[in-house]
């Protein structure tokens, strides 16, 4: 510390500079005047002579020492919903020690004045033997020499406080110490053994009149052998605890420090777009009961499962006297997207990469057969049919470079998976047979890659047949303003074929001169990110996706968040089923370790820590929930306006496939076959064989089960044998459309079509006794029949519909009457038939519906 003026340290002593000044005189110290420095050791010396002056140590040693530990915990707490949450408890423990030197030493001193007038007791107790005396003063007299002796210990506990806290004396102090509180002992006696020497029947008798000392009087003094005792200690607690249990152990004072809050606590609560009423009341720690109150009170009836609106949430918080703080429902989100996006601005530079091919075509045009000769290996003839049903993703190395292609389906119900394909494609290759021209499929494709705005390569397969031309096919493309470079356009045409090879190199060599123009670039060195391709599950190695990274690298042992699924990656195979450590850009992989099948489609990323992931993927599957919540009490409000309606009938299904992109493409395409008679109702859908499970969901439902590439287990077989339940396996998605198909038109309504077979005229109108009015009438077209429905007309408008009673011609009864000819008809129940009226007759025919 600097040097200070005499005046200044007076007014930092809060004294006058005149009696500082005698102080510092009367210390001998040679400051005279208020303006003279004095230094830290001056300082030092007057504090010490004003300890003295009141009678206080120069010198005071510490009299106690404080240890302060701080540990963390955690703890987990219910929470909103049945989720929990984990809460940081922070545990603060304080330890005060107390020197035991001068305890002992002031102790040693009592126990010796007790010492002396124990004895003295005792030669006034032999004195009174000698004289017996009344029982109360021997008692009066006893509990007055045992005082002295058990204030001792008061005493070394009133010490604690003001005792100071010397040096450690050395341990011989300590030993005496301990021996004179020994010797000062009496020794004590047994209970329950004999008598003791000496012992006078008549004194045993009288000790039975004198009444026992008080509890605390008789207890022994406590031997403490450790130089340190916890302050605040009990002697009695220890004396209880040694003869409650060999190794008890000193109580610690626990009182607890809670006290209730009685004053009102203002909080900042946040809230979303939609809270419930229980989440409000648990972040203002309040009981939902008060919050339920507060909207009746503003005309809103609610319960506890209730959802609240922004403004609702913030009247009821802002009437509670709570500050209200709105946060973004895609907070977690956006805070993720910011850390990606933070690790790529880290100085982080771009490096050229290969470009992702996407092939794409009708079915049947030979899109899988073309790379297949491309990578040199034979999968069109694994897939059904040599129909592409899977997405698939091979990287191959070329002598121009490396190419990643993407095989995609060519059937209208993929149109979801070529959707995918187009988004996270670089180029796409059109496949065009030569000999078949454009089709359906061909120009969605065409529409893919301008909505993803993807440039395209088309390859006219097939040249190696007779009978093509290749004109046609430019021709029809042209019409999709697709034009070929050759007549003024930018798009590249190569003629190849899948067959021999022709056209492979010069396909090749396009698709990277295209790539070259866009200058593909991607980061290397930052967290992975990617597309799913595809994904299953698989019996032996849990989900699997496939997956194509298209920034940064991906490492074996990553933690990946992939829609509403996460996981730790456990192993990363290519391609060829071998397993890698990493995958960069461009790079197709296979991830094992998710904890659920990922959509395919969905995007996947690298997160830092598997707590990060989870929390991400809860907040996605509640969005998730919350919006199928919303949907299902949209369709039971349309449910009940028309609920007077003619009910819907429903075709149950259970399906299974082998991977996720075929199970969407079905259920997409059974969808599609819905009408307002007839749905599909997909009561179970999933990844993976058919388990037992699924055939109890299809025997409660009335269900058929579908399995497209899966089998069903013996539990399972067993139970749909015993159900008698529909079990039909497919390989081709044409059939599973075709079956659904001719199952839906079953259940439609006949169609009641109605047939006019014949027109009669009324010309005359008489009466007869049986019958009533009879209309004579002239056949004009058609056939008039006895036993079909009628109406009669007037004016061309319908004023009667019925059915005949008598038809007559020269009174005798017809079944028929044919056109030109005339007849007497009977109208039954119908008394008001005019001249000039006519009859039609018809009949009704049911007709057999179909999709």
């Amino acid at each position: 510390m600097a040097d200070v003026s005499i005046r200044e340290f007076a007014g930092t002593l809060k004294m006058p500079v005149e009696k500082l000044l005698s102080q510092i005189k009367e210390a001998g110290l040679p400051h005279t005047d208020a303006d003279h420095l004095i230094s830290t050791d001056d300082k030092t010396k007057l504090l010490a002579l004003l300890k003295k002056g009141r009678g206080g140590e120069v010198e005071a040693a510490p009299r106690k020492i404080t240890l302060k530990r701080k540990s963390l915990g955690t703890l987990r707490t219910a929470g909103s919903h049945g989720r929990g949450k984990t809460v940081a408890v922070e545990v603060r423990r304080k330890r005060t020690y107390i020197k035991r030197s001068a305890i002992e030493q002031e102790a040693a001193a009592a126990e010796a004045a007790a010492k002396a007038k124990a004895a003295e007791a005792e030669e006034q107790q032999q004195a009174q033997e000698a004289a017996p005396e009344p029982a109360e003063e021997t008692a009066q007299a006893r509990q007055e020499v045992q005082e002295p002796a058990a204030e001792a210990p008061e005493t070394a506990d009133a010490a604690q406080d003001a005792a100071p806290e010397p040096a450690q004396p050395p341990q011989q102090e300590v030993d005496s110490a301990r021996a004179a509180k020994t010797s000062a002992k009496p020794p004590a006696k047994r209970r329950g053994r004999g008598k003791t020497a000496g012992e006078d029947p008549v004194e045993k008798r009288k000790s039975h009149l004198r009444p026992k000392a008080p509890p605390q009087k008789r207890r022994r003094s406590i031997h403490v052998n450790d130089d340190f005792v916890l302050e605040g200690g009990d002697i009695d607690d220890l004396g209880r605890g040694r003869r409650m249990g060999r190794k008890a152990k000193p109580r610690l004072a626990s009182q607890h420090a809670f006290e209730k809050p009685t004053e009102f606590i203002s909080r900042e609560i946040t809230i979303g777009e939609a809270n419930t009423v229980a989440q409000l009341a648990q972040k203002m720690s309040i009981k939902s009961a008060e919050i339920i109150k507060i909207l009746f009170n503003m005309g809103v009836m609610a319960t506890i499962n209730h959802t609240l609106d922004q403004d609702t949430s913030t009247l009821v918080i802002e009437e509670l006297g709570h500050r209200v703080r709105f946060v973004s429902e895609d907070a977690i989100e956006e805070q993720l997207a910011e850390s990606i996006a933070m690790d790529v601005e880290e100085g982080k530079t771009e490096e050229p990469r290969a470009p992702v091919v996407t092939v794409m075509g009708h079915v049947d045009h030979g899109k899988t057969s073309l790379l297949d000769h491309i990578r040199n290996a034979s999968v069109a003839s694994h897939e059904a049919g040599g129909i592409t049903q899977h997405i698939g993703a091979y990287h191959v190395e070329t002598d121009a470079g490396m190419i990643c292609f993407l095989d995609t389906p060519g059937h209208a119900a993929f149109t979801a998976m070529r959707s995918r394909g187009a988004r996270a494609t670089d180029v796409i290759v059109l496949v065009v047979a030569a000999d078949d021209g454009v089709k359906p499929q061909t120009l969605e494709a065409v529409q893919h890659a301008k909505a993803a705005e993807v440039p395209l390569v088309v390859a006219i397969n097939k040249i190696d047949k007779e009978g093509i031309d290749i004109e046609r096919v430019k021709n029809e493309l042209a019409a999709q303003e697709v034009i070929p470079e050759d007549w003024g356009g930018d798009t590249q045409f190569i003629p190849v074929s899948a067959h021999t090879g022709e056209g492979i190199s010069d396909l090749l060599e396009a698709i990277l001169l295209q790539a070259e123009l866009l200058d593909l670039r991607a980061y290397t060195d930052v967290v992975g990110q990617g597309v799913v391709i595809e994904s299953r599950l698989d019996k032996g190695r849990g989900p699997v996706a496939t997956v194509l990274v298209q920034n940064g690298t991906l490492n074996a042992g990553d933690v990946v968040l992939a829609g509403y699924e996460y996981g730790k990656v456990r192993a990363l195979v290519d391609e060829m089923g071998r397993n890698v450590k990493s995958a960069g850009p461009s790079i197709p992989a296979e991830i094992l370790g998710l904890n659920g099948v990922p959509e395919a489609g969905d995007e996947f990323v690298v997160v830092s820590d598997e707590r990060k992931a989870r929390e991400v993927a809860e907040f996605r599957r509640d969005r998730h929930k919350e919006s199928q919540q919303a949907r299902q009490q949209a369709s039971v409000e349309s449910m009940l306006v028309d609920m007077g309606k003619d009910s819907v009938k429903l075709f149950k299904v259970v399906l299974k496939t082998d991977v996720r992109g075929s199970l969407e493409a079905i259920a997409g395409a059974l969808a599609g076959l819905n009408t307002d008679e007839v749905k599909v109702d997909l009561v179970a859908s999933g990844v993976g064989g058919i388990t037992e499970t699924d055939a109890h969901l299809a025997a409660t439902s009335n269900a058929m089960i579908v399995g497209f590439n899966v089998r069903a287990n013996k539990a399972a077989r067993d139970i749909i044998e015993n159900e008698h339940l529909q079990l039909r396996y497919y390989n081709v998605i044409y059939e599973v459309i075709d079956d659904a198909k001719a199952v839906m038109s079953g259940m439609l309504a006949p169609e009641l079509r109605e047939e006019i077979v014949g027109v009669a005229e009324v010309r005359d109108v008489f009466n007869s006794p049986k019958f009533g009015q009879i209309a004579g009438s002239m056949v004009l077209e058609g056939t008039v029949y006895r036993s079909k429905p009628i109406r009669v007309l007037r004016d061309n408008v319908v004023i009667y519909e019925g059915e005949l009673e008598s038809l007559r011609r020269f009174k005798d009864d017809i079944n028929e009457v044919r056109h030109g000819m005339e007849c007497g008809i009977g109208v039954r129940n119908y008394k008001d038939v005019q001249i000039g009226d006519k009859i039609e007759v018809y009949e009704t025919t049911e007709v057999t519906r179909s999709l």
